[in-house]
């Protein structure tokens, strides 16, 4: 009991603190939903799409409250934050899912409530359980025996139409049988217990679940809508640039489900951030898969400094970084600005279609230095598709030439390096994940070539932690069952999956399935039928197997075209 006063009194404090800019919900409605976010308070208050959501859902006069993950972890009874309801007492329990490893934490509350694992097991009594977000549009097989309801697409296209239609039925008076079934015509709702997508099968009957997405972002302009100083973030205001990337580069997985690449005007941009953003906080976070390219950027950047504020965007394409835009950003004093090479090599990038010479690299590197920036902050992988260990020598090598182009007042050079998770609905997604082995050799020499480089640091993502992704990432159902086996064993994935490698090896429990291995580190074979391939993104899958053999002869593909170019399928 200790514990949950204390993080009542915690969420009461948080909820003294915070600043709604945005529509408050209203008390009473005929539609209660209590949106969650699987992970802690200061993780879901920096998250731009659950905010977004929380303020449409309000913006539609639906009682919304919020939910969280407690501070002291699973085992706490969760309550809603605003009226600190149980979460079973809401007719409908709405997940905003952006990131896989976030899977458990859904199990973690719904256990923690009271409520049932699994949708099988769920009847009248119990909330509407749904789910969307960007780890939900990629591959939603994993999480499917526990929710009842998926929707595939952006909120601003989607929700107010799945809202109408709720309503038209009875709104929360109507049951949970009826809301289902009431959703089930609505377009990119997908309704996992009426399908089995993975198998050839369903795969040849034409089952799909086209994904909504939203074709002007000036009609759908998103920003932080709630303040809140604890957040990830917490200084500073987050304002939606672009949604998707035109670039195309094979691993990404934002690239291309949010295809084709959107870009909020320039003049809709600065008046968000002008007349918004600026008074609220003198930080302003400009958000998208790549800023250099964002109409206006260097322009906007020179703004925000004159006007005494700093910008801070997001990764920066290094052929694109203008003398302007650096001076800007210097000039705002911008603290750190983030260039993602992704790998060391120009043939590995040729791979990866990322369209970048190290000569570019270097240039943007002396201009961001020269315009007084004084950290710089650069993404690679390793463990990616045809890699040698010359490539990941190559990354050590890049940065110590940086280091030589920038002059001494550039304090320091970070490298953030993340092991290759191959991701659904990308070129690379028949890729498998490099072994642990040889990934904690390229670790270990990485780690002792940058020792080497002045002012150098490096922070490399756990290859365990990579792999736990890439199961969640390609796995089918049967995968479920795994997310429910680490959510008994307190979270804690790896114990779970040596135990069922070994067993799978020694043939100890023929009905487990197939080991983990077999979804991280199998080559899937072009032809076979993908769990994931039922969700209709746009693009062609030949277009994603015409990349894939591009990345093996080392051929880039030219930027999107949205105008002209027909290509993918997406426009």
């Amino acid at each position: 009991m200790q514990g949950h006063r204390e993080q009542r009194a915690r969420d009461r404090a948080r909820r003294a603190a915070e600043l709604r800019l945005g529509c408050a919900p209203p008390a009473t409605s005929d539609l209660s939903v209590c949106l969650a976010y699987p992970n802690v308070y200061p993780v879901a208050m920096a998250n731009l799409g659950f905010q977004a959501v929380a303020d449409l859902l309000a913006r539609q006069q639906v009682a919304v409250d919020r939910a969280f993950l407690p501070d002291a972890g699973p085992q706490m009874r969760p309550a809603s934050f605003e009226r600190e309801l149980p979460l079973d007492a809401f007719p409908i329990l709405a997940f905003s899912i952006s990131f896989e490893a976030d899977y458990v934490h859904v199990l973690d509350m719904l256990a923690a409530a009271g409520l049932p694992l699994r949708a099988a097991e769920r009847d009248r009594r119990h909330p509407l359980i749904v789910a969307g977000g960007p780890a939900i549009f990629l591959n939603p097989e994993p999480l499917a025996p526990f929710v009842d309801l998926f929707l595939i697409g952006e909120a601003e296209e989607m929700l107010p139409e799945w809202l109408a239609v709720l309503r038209a039925v009875g709104g929360a008076e109507a049951g949970r049988e009826a809301l289902l079934e009431a959703s089930a015509g609505i377009e990119g709702a997908y309704i996992p217990a009426w399908h089995r997508p993975e198998g050839d099968a369903d795969g040849a009957n034409g089952f799909r679940v086209k994904r909504r997405w939203v074709g002007r972002l000036d009609d759908a302009p998103t920003q932080t809508r709630i303040l809140a100083a604890e957040a990830v973030f917490g200084d500073m205001m987050l304002v939606e640039a672009s949604r998707g990337c035109e670039w195309g580069c094979r691993f990404c997985a934002a690239g291309f489900m949010y295809r084709p690449v959107r870009h909020r005007s320039a003049d809709s941009l600065r008046r968000t951030v002008l007349e918004d953003a600026l008074p609220q906080r003198p930080t302003v976070g400009l958000v998208g898969a790549e800023m250099a390219s964002q109409p206006g950027i260097a322009a906007l950047c020179r703004e925000i400094s004159e006007r005494g504020g700093r910008a801070s965007p997001s990764s920066l394409k290094a052929d694109l970084v203008s003398p302007e835009l650096a001076r800007a950003l210097g000039a705002g004093k911008t603290r750190s600005v983030t260039v993602a090479p992704e790998a060391g090599s120009e043939r590995l990038r040729r791979v990866l279609n990322k369209n970048l010479t190290e000569e570019e690299i270097l240039r943007a590197a002396e201009l961001i230095a020269g315009g007084g920036v004084k950290a710089l902050k650069l993404y690679s992988m390793i463990g990616l598709p045809t890699e040698t260990d010359d490539d990941v020598a190559a990354i050590a090598r890049l940065a110590g030439r940086i280091r030589e182009r920038l002059p001494g007042g550039v304090g320091r050079i970070k490298l953030s390096i993340n092991p290759f998770v191959p991701k659904p609905q990308t070129p690379f997604q028949w890729e498998p994940m490099a072994p642990l082995a040889l990934l904690r050799e390229r670790v270990r020499l990485l780690r002792r070539q940058v020792a080497a480089i002045p002012g150098a640091q490096v922070d490399i993502e756990s290859p365990r932690d990579a792999y736990w992704q890439t199961l969640l990432s390609r796995g089918d159902r049967r995968v479920g069952d795994i997310i429910e086996e680490v959510h008994r064993a307190g979270g804690r994935p790896w114990a779970v999956l040596r135990a069922r490698e070994a067993a799978s090896r020694h043939g100890r429990d023929a009905d487990a399935g197939p080991p983990p291995s077999w979804w991280v580190e199998r080559r899937i074979p072009l032809d076979e039928t993908l769990p994931w391939e039922f969700i209709d993104h746009g693009f062609d899958k030949r277009y994603l197997q015409a990349e894939w053999r591009k990345a093996k002869l080392e051929r880039e593909t030219a930027p999107c075209d949205v105008a002209t170019c027909h290509a993918c399928g997406a426009c």
